[in-house]
């Protein structure tokens, strides 16, 4: 009778679908709404940047993986935060840039797929709040409770914060103790990161509370769902969907799959690293990303699926996510 229980908690587990894997995904870089919407000179000038070194970065990962390496190239569409534009408009003139430039895109994500994912028929998959769930934020010493936390503030730091808030009593004010970071060196680099935020909206007349989630963590997920470190009931989030010209693009960005796919012959969306080709305003948020992806506490068996994969085609995939993603930040703003 054990014997049987133990078979049919074996068989009722979610199995771990496995999903295709490049060995490098190059992000060619990176436009908020605004870069999007006014005009096409800025995306050109970024895009003449990042053209030659998408061929460098590909040579460099045939001399690392061997000459059928296999690269793909995505962007990410920043339409979470500005949704009221029309995706024919703002595509056409993306596209139309990086053709002229010499740029090819294989895949193209949408920001809003990072926050809730479409699936199957009308589901869609809660995925911000799915990650959330697997923040494990790390209580300083000494802590007393007096800061929410982290699952109810949206903050989440590297280390210990300073004591300036905290109270002391009426006639004996307590020393300072400035922020450290955890694990630091000499000396700390402390980062305190929000997640989300709380607003109230009003439906039907109606007030209701509303999580709006922040750039560093959308982004955080982005990297994820590139890294294949994502499944939903065991299955992958994001199934790219091929784009065909003479389908046109919908009237709404919300009407799009999470990733599409434009180029038929583009090797795997997901990959065993992330290389991200982006303007140096951007160091801030990649910082954040980082200190959030090492606080989420990933599916041991996604983690151990790819290390396994990773043997099999003799590439080293350290355990740790953030250990996977490189950037390279282009010059100017």
């Amino acid at each position: 009778m054990d014997h049987v229980a133990g078979y049919s908690e074996a068989t009722e587990r979610p199995r771990v679908a496995q999903v295709p894997l490049s060995h490098l995904s190059i992000e060619v870089g990176h436009f908020y709404m605004n870069d999007l919407s006014n005009g096409a000179d800025r995306i050109r000038a970024q895009f003449r940047k990042v053209a030659p070194l998408i061929p460098a970065f590909t040579a460099a990962a045939q001399a690392e993986f061997g000459p059928r390496a296999r690269v793909s190239t995505c962007f990410l569409i920043d339409d979470y935060f500005r949704h009221d534009t029309d995706p024919g408009e703002i595509l056409g003139r993306l596209l139309g840039a990086a053709a002229e430039c010499g740029v090819t895109i294989d895949y193209l994500a949408r920001e809003a797929g990072c926050f809730e994912a479409p699936s199957a028929g009308d589901r869609r998959i809660p995925l911000a709040e799915m990650v959330a769930a697997r923040i494990v934020a790390e209580p300083p010493e000494g802590s007393n409770g007096r800061r929410p936390p982290t699952a109810e503030s949206g903050w989440l730091c590297n280390g210990r914060r300073a004591s300036d808030d905290e109270p002391g009593q009426a006639m004996h004010r307590l020393p300072y103790e400035p922020p450290e970071e955890f694990g630091r060196r000499e000396h700390s680099i402390f980062l305190d990161v929000q997640m989300w935020s709380k607003q109230t909206k009003k439906v039907n007349g109606r007030a209701e509370v509303h999580t709006k989630w922040s750039c560093p963590f959308l982004a955080s997920i982005w990297q994820l769902l590139r890294l294949g470190m994502l499944r939903y009931d065991g299955e992958p989030i994001v199934d790219p969907q091929l784009w065909r010209p003479e389908d046109g693009w919908p009237s709404q960005w919300w009407e799009m799959p999470a990733v599409v796919k434009l180029n038929p012959q583009a090797k795997p969306f997901a990959a065993y690293r992330s290389l991200s080709l982006l303007p140096q305003r951007y160091l801030g948020i990649e910082h954040a990303v980082r200190v959030i992806l090492d606080h989420i506490d990933l599916e041991e068996e996604v983690v151990e699926q790819i290390i396994d994969r990773g043997v099999v085609e003799a590439v080293s995939v350290p355990r740790k996510v953030t250990e996977r993603m490189s950037h390279y930040l282009l010059d100017g703003s």
